[in-house]
Parts: structure tokens; C-alpha cells; sequence
């Protein structure tokens, strides 16, 4: 058609062609789409309740393809005895209580006389197993494929290879790409032609998958009658490569895990001790109820997460920040009560103080119980603490024992710069001293005692707080840390800050090394036996200080 024909014809011939042409444009534009949401038909769907054992093959293995949401879930439901066949050959899903659903519309109907539930055999059930990891593995969800690949390469089965190999050719995420690998080389190990055994011994180099160790061993073990299980002396050259490279890499995270786990434990030891570095070390006081200002400061923890729970759960995330204050103060008020009450009167009495602490430390321990009952009570991580980092592969490292690390850290800056950049801290470095002339020269020594007490004590319950989000809460969650904490002290040197963090960290990480080869209890004594023979030779710990305990 020319611009002439074009111009003689009609206004409304013209509208109409206009009208027509956008009609088409709009048809071909939304046709495919169309297309692509109606994938799951109703006649797929029937073809699960067919009497040919072929047909239902099909269509289980279709749906599986699907990737859908709703094809899982009619998967699922064949799979646990779910799926109902009606008289005319329909399919409709039966909940726990009875109630028909269709499969399709998800809309409830009502379930017709004479329906059974579609019974499965063993090939069905491996077909069926495959088709929901594929609809896994093909879900348009990242985190579902990402949990889809792990699981297949924690338990690879041969009968899904091709799905691996299908799923790899369209897998662009390496986080799900590499698990899905993992899995086919494991499957290739046992190819029939040694070729594709040696790639997939390649392939698997390099892998941080601590399962495949049992899997490499085993194929090149030997047989009762001496011969190996991999019989191809190149592929067992293959899979010794491998089997090291993996030893040496599982190796490394064992080392890097200890040296983490153990800068955790330093951690707590620290937070425990800088309190009793306070106490005995500055003070001269054996206080047994030490491991219980601990508890003191868990338990403030957990009635600030129960606060945040009823009055403020917009903000529960942000109780950890406001439990760090309330436990210092609690701590600290008990410990100033202790002081002016009953250990006040018995300094220069290291014998009657131990008694008289370990007395105190039985109340409150039975004040605990009596207020929140002998069972141990929970205290959640805020969102920010939960989870870790994984590392190298293998290595999770947790956010909360990062949280711990760094918040001691950060205490122990603190402490020094209170002891050594303020009055207070000028006051107490007097006293310890020499108390006599402090006491000439003005400062009230009683005071001060008062407020050094309660100052080891809230940083005492400073460490219940990390310990709270380690672990379960209990009355008896301090006894387990009083000894550590005086092995700390005497090691690090009595009253040095210094020192006690440079015990802690060699204590926390030597205990963590040692553990895997002796295990716990052995352990305890050896580091034990190892500081009662470095206290022999040097009595006063890493480093010396004088004060009132060595007067």
C-alpha cells in the first residue's frame, strides 16, 4: 500500500486497521508468556493417576522439570500418600483433616464417593525422588537451589547425573555451581572407564568437602585378598593426589579453627579474670563468689531480653546493647554490698575471706534458684550475632564469638585506661601501693576499696553477659570458670592487666590445641601441671607488681 492508497481510504478503515495491527502487537507480546504460565495443565497433572506405570514416569519427570512451587507440591503429595484419584480420572490433593484441594487452583472441593489415594511403587518412588530435587535444583528461588545443591552433594546418587549435568549447563550462581560439581565428580569416581575416573579426580582437587575423605580412602584401600578396590594404577595416582591436597586443606582448617575457637575462649577467660585482676590481684582478695558475678550478669541479661520480648519486640535485636550497661551496674552494686558488709572486715585474712566468699557464693547461687528455678533458662541471640562466616571453604566462624572477641577486647582498653588515665584509677594504683600514705595524703582508702570491689565486680558481669550468648543460663554457670579465672591471674601476674590478657589468650588457645589430642580432662591438667611448674620457677607470674597482696 502506498502513501496515495493510504490517503484515499476512509478515516475509520484507517482506525480500524490501527486498532487491528496494535491488537496483533499486543497478542504476540503477551502470547508467550501465556504460554509459559500455563505449563502445568490439567491433563499433566492427570497423568499421575493413568493406569500405565509409563505415562505416570512422564509426568512425574515433567513436573520435576516444572520448578514450580505448585509442582513441588503435588510431587510432595504423591510422595507422602497426599494425592487422591477421583472416578473419572482426575487428581486432587487430601490435607491431614480430609479436605480436597485442586491440584492446580489450590481451591478447595469437594472430594468425590469412590476416590483412592494413588499408591506408588519403588521405580515411581526413585523417579519421584529425582523429579523434587530437580524441582529444587531449577527453582527460580537462590536459597532453594543453594539448599537443593548441598543436600545433592552430601548424598550424591548416581540415578540423578544426568539432572546434575543438566543443572550445570544453566547454573550461573558459583555458590550452587559448586556443590552440584562436587557431586557429579563423586559420581564419576565409580564410571566404568578409568578416563572419567581420573577427570573426576581432577576435578574434585581443590575441594574443602570434608566427606569426600572417607569416599577417597575407600576406593584405595585394599581387598581381603590384597588386591585394591580402584583397580587402575592411574587413577589411584589420581585420587592420592587429591586425597593429600584435601588432607592438607582440612588440616589447615582444623589449625585456623583452633586458633579462633581458642581467641574465643581467651576471650571469656579475660572477661572473667579482668574482674578477679581487680580483686585479688590489686585488692589481696580470694573471693570465691567470683564465678557467681558471672551468673549475676547472665541472668541480668536474660530479664532484659524478657523486657525487650513484652514491652519493646520492634527493638528485641538491640537488647544485648542495653543489657552490657544493666549487667555492669547489678554486678557491681552486689559487689559494693559485699564489700561493705562483710569483706571489709577481713582484709589481711586471706583464710576467713575464701571461707566467708565460698559461703556467699552457695546464697546466691540458692537465691538464683529460688528466684528462676534450678533448670537452666535461654537467652536468644539478637539476629546481628546469629549465623557466622564461612571461610576457606569449610570454616564457619560464628558472629557471636566475633562479637565476644572484639567486645573484650574492648573492655580490656577500657580497664586500662580507667586504671591509668583517671582519678579513680590514680586513687586505686595509691592504695595498693601503700595504703598508709594514700591515707595521709587524703584519699579515702574505705572508698576506694568500695568502688575497686564494685568495679571488678561489674566487669565481672560484663563477661556473664558473653557468656549468656554462648550458652544456656544456670545457677551453676560461674563454677565452671572461678579456676580458669585464678589460674589467669596468678599466670598472667597478680594485679597486671597485661599480663592476665597474654595468660588468657595462652591458656585459651593451648586448651583448644590440646583438647583434640588428649581430650577435655586431660587437658585441664596438663595446663594445670604445665603453670604449677612455671610458678616454681617464676613465682610471680609474667609479670610482677607491687602492691598491698605482696606487702
Amino acid at each position: 500500500m502506498n502513501c496515495t492508497t493510504a490517503r484515499s481510504m476512509p478515516a475509520a478503515k484507517r482506525a480500524g486497521l490501527f486498532w487491528l495491527a496494535l491488537f496483533l502487537m499486543t497478542f504476540a507480546l503477551v502470547r508467550p508468556a501465556s504460554a509459559q504460565t500455563q505449563v502445568l495443565d490439567q491433563a499433566l497433572v492427570n497423568g499421575l493417576a493413568s493406569d500405565d506405570s509409563d505415562v505416570r514416569v512422564d509426568s512425574i519427570d515433567k513436573l520435576g522439570l516444572l520448578a514450580t512451587p505448585e509442582a513441588f507440591k503435588i510431587l510432595n503429595a504423591l510422595n507422602t500418600g497426599h494425592l487422591d484419584a477421583t472416578p473419572k480420572g482426575e487428581v486432587l490433593i487430601v490435607d491431614d483433616d480430609g479436605q480436597a484441594h485442586d491440584p492446580i487452583t489450590n481451591a478447595t472441593v469437594e472430594l468425590p464417593e469412590g476416590s483412592d489415594t494413588l499408591e506408588i511403587n519403588n521405580r515411581l518412588r526413585r523417579h519421584i525422588e529425582t523429579a523434587l530435587a530437580a524441582s529444587r535444583i531449577f527453582s527460580p528461588d537462590r536459597d532453594t537451589r543453594v539448599r537443593a545443591a548441598t543436600d545433592m552433594s552430601q548424598q550424591p546418587d548416581p540415578a540423578q547425573r544426568a539432572l546434575l549435568v543438566r543443572a550445570l549447563a544453566s547454573e550461573k550462581d558459583p555458590a550452587v555451581a559448586e556443590p552440584l560439581r562436587f557431586a557429579l565428580a563423586t559420581i564419576d569416581l565409580h564410571d566404568p572407564l578409568p578416563a572419567n575416573r581420573i577427570t573426576a579426580a581432577h576435578n574434585l582437587l581443590g575441594t574443602s568437602n570434608a566427606g569426600l575423605r572417607p569416599v577417597l580412602e575407600a576406593l584405595l584401600a585394599k581387598n581381603a585378598d590384597g588386591t585394591y578396590v580402584e583397580p587402575d594404577a592411574d587413577v589411584r595416582s589420581a585420587l592420592a593426589d587429591t586425597l593429600n591436597a584435601l588432607k592438607r586443606h582440612l588440616t589447615l582448617l582444623e589449625w585456623i579453627g583452633n586458633v579462633f575457637y581458642g581467641a574465643s575462649l581467651a576471650s571469656v577467660l579475660l572477661l572473667a579474670a579482668l574482674g578477679l585482676a581487680i580483686t585479688f590481684g590489686l585488692m589481696g582478695i580470694i573471693n570465691m563468689a567470683h564465678g557467681e558475678l558471672l551468673m549475676i550478669g547472665a541472668y541480668a541479661t536474660y530479664l532484659v531480653q524478657g523486657a525487650f520480648r513484652h514491652y519493646a519486640p520492634g527493638f528485641f535485636n538491640d537488647y544485648v546493647l542495653v543489657a552490657i550497661p544493666v549487667a555492669f551496674v547489678i554486678a557491681a552494686a552486689v559487689g559494693m554490698v559485699l564489700e561493705r558488709t562483710i569483706i571489709r572486715w577481713l582484709y589481711g585474712r586471706p583464710l576467713e575471706t575464701l571461707l566467708a566468699t565460698w559461703g556467699i557464693s552457695l546464697i546466691l547461687q540458692q537465691t538464683v534458684r529460688t528466684l528462676f528455678g534450678a533448670q537452666n533458662v535461654e537467652v536468644a541471640n539478637p539476629s546481628w550475632m546469629s549465623g557466622g562466616i564461612t571461610v576457606l571453604g569449610g570454616l564457619v566462624l560464628e558472629y557471636n564469638r566475633i562479637a565476644i572477641i572484639v567486645f573484650a577486647a574492648a573492655v580490656m582498653v577500657l580497664v586500662w585506661a580507667l586504671l591509668n588515665k583517671t582519678r579513680l584509677g590514680l586513687f586505686v594504683r595509691a592504695v595498693t601501693q601503700n595504703r598508709r600514705m594514700a591515707s595521709c595524703v587524703g584519699v579515702s582508702t574505705g572508698r576506694i576499696d568500695m568502688l575497686t570491689f564494685g568495679l571488678g565486680s561489674g566487669i565481672a558481669g560484663l563477661g556473664g553477659v558473653a557468656l549468656s550468648q554462648l550458652g544456656n543460663v544456670g545457677p551453676d554457670l560461674g563454677q565452671g570458670y572461678i579456676v580458669d579465672s585464678f589460674m589467669v591471674v596468678v599466670l598472667g601476674g597478680v594485679g597486671q592487666l597485661a599480663g592476665t590478657a597474654i595468660a588468657a589468650l595462652g591458656l585459651g588457645e593451648l586448651n583448644k590445641f590440646l583438647e583434640p589430642a588428649v581430650g577435655a580432662v586431660l587437658a585441664k591438667i596438663s595446663i594445670l601441671v604445665l603453670i604449677v611448674l612455671f610458678i616454681q620457677k617464676r613465682p610471680s607470674g609474667l609479670f610482677a607488681l607491687k602492691g598491698r597482696s605482696l606487702d
